[in-house]
């Protein structure tokens, strides 16, 4: 080993060593790697460190819409349920019908509770005919459903496996894949899945991802092989512009995706936010929150998702606390997640407003923790329908 070597091996050691809070907030398969590829500023996620910052959050942004990006994503904890009643079990944990769902088939659920919140917005994968796997957002599903199988009198086995994913999201990201795994891999459908090895590196890949872009997410089954598996990734994705990367907090609200802590909680139901074609009363199978939605559904909603077009200087970045939105001295609701879009050319957002107040077309004002994002008293937004970029999902779907 070289002088220069040996002193890269030694900063190498520091960037990695002592960083964080303890043990008690975990680290990704991937962490090293990421910290060696340039992740300058993480977040808590499911317990977990997540890269938030790769330098700046617009190129991250070209980067992902017009080649590809490789993001740590190891904190969507997996929640497996496996046993002969785990279909059944399954179905009572969501109320999207499951009874059509293939293995091999992927498919975005919501996880409700007695009162019809929303408790996490996963995506749901079926490896075999009673194995399962919840792709979680960021609450703790696993004590949930570890809670409600000791009273369901069903044979399940819940437990999170060793597993962790990464995505590769883009417009590129097929092409790497096919560098990856070869030609066969694109005739993996949108929502599908598949088992695959990569070197004796044993994965489950799917065309899945949180990004309104084309992608896939690939599930290690060996968290000892996280490093080696993130530098065979990049290695393929240099002759197509692989960067490293994090998910796009721009790309996600062009696309109308939930956030859950920020658009959505165990307050928040389905109706409210527009997710009415996941929610199946009509269904034979019992669910938990089935007799509170329906309630919900006959009654109507107080409050409604919209989608914001905020005038005035583009935002420097998302917000960090909920905005007041105001129409006639009162308040009606507050912006959830809010981006300066360069594509788009706006400041965009996703709010939850009165229902009386949720018209499209309708201005009203917007207030930010230093007073009002334009001029006082003027009304300095519009509401409009979201997804605002990419209605019918085409991109991601192609």
């Amino acid at each position: 080993m070289t002088q220069e070597e040996d002193f890269q091996a030694q900063l190498d050691d520091l960037q990695t060593e002592d960083f964080g809070f303890g043990t008690q907030i975990r680290k990704s398969p991937y962490f090293d790697a990421t910290v060696r590829w340039g992740a300058k500023g993480f977040s808590v996620y499911n317990h977990m460190y997540i890269p938030r910052d790769f330098g700046d959050p617009e190129q991250n942004f070209w980067n992902l819409v017009n080649d590809a990006i490789l993001c740590d994503v190891g904190v969507e904890r997996q929640v497996e349920i496996t046993g002969p009643d785990a279909a059944k079990f399954t179905q009572m944990l969501t109320c999207r019908d499951l009874s059509t769902m293939a293995v091999g088939q992927c498919k975005y659920v919501l996880i409700t509770n007695a009162d019809g919140g929303l408790l996490n917005d996963p995506i749901l994968l079926r490896l075999a005919e009673n194995h399962f796997w919840i792709s979680l957002a960021d609450s703790d599903i696993l004590l949930w459903a570890q809670g409600i199988a000791v009273h369901a009198g069903m044979d399940v086995t819940i437990c999170e496996p060793d597993v962790s994913p990464l995505q590769l999201q883009g417009p590129k990201s097929g092409e790497i894949m096919k560098a990856l795994f070869g030609d066969d891999i694109m005739s993996l459908k949108y929502y599908w899945l598949r088992e695959l090895e990569l070197d004796g590196i044993p994965l489950i890949a799917s065309r899945t991802g949180w990004s309104s872009e084309l992608g896939y997410e690939l599930y290690l089954q060996d968290g000892s092989r996280g490093d080696e598996l993130w530098e065979k990734i990049m290695a393929a994705g240099a002759p197509f512009g692989l960067q490293p990367g994090h998910t796009s907090s721009i790309r996600r609200i062009e696309g109308g995706m939930l956030s859950y802590h920020a658009d959505a909680d165990s307050s928040t139901n389905p109706y409210e936010l527009g997710l009415d074609r996941l929610v199946n009363l009509d269904m034979e199978a019992d669910f938990i929150g089935k007799a509170a939605l329906r309630r919900i559904k006959e009654e109507g909603v107080s409050r409604k998702q919209v989608g914001l077009i905020i005038e005035g200087d583009p935002l420097n970045g998302p917000n960090t606390s909920y905005w007041r939105i105001v129409k006639g001295g009162v308040v009606i609701g507050k912006v959830t997640s809010a981006v300066y879009s360069p594509r788009l050319k706006q400041n965009i957002a996703l709010a939850m407003v009165e229902t009386e107040h949720a018209n499209l077309g309708a201005r009203v004002k917007v207030v930010n923790r230093s007073g009002v994002v334009n001029e006082a008293g003027t009304e300095n937004a519009v509401i409009v329908d979201r997804p605002f970029y990419d209605p019918k999902k085409s991109i991601a779907a192609a």
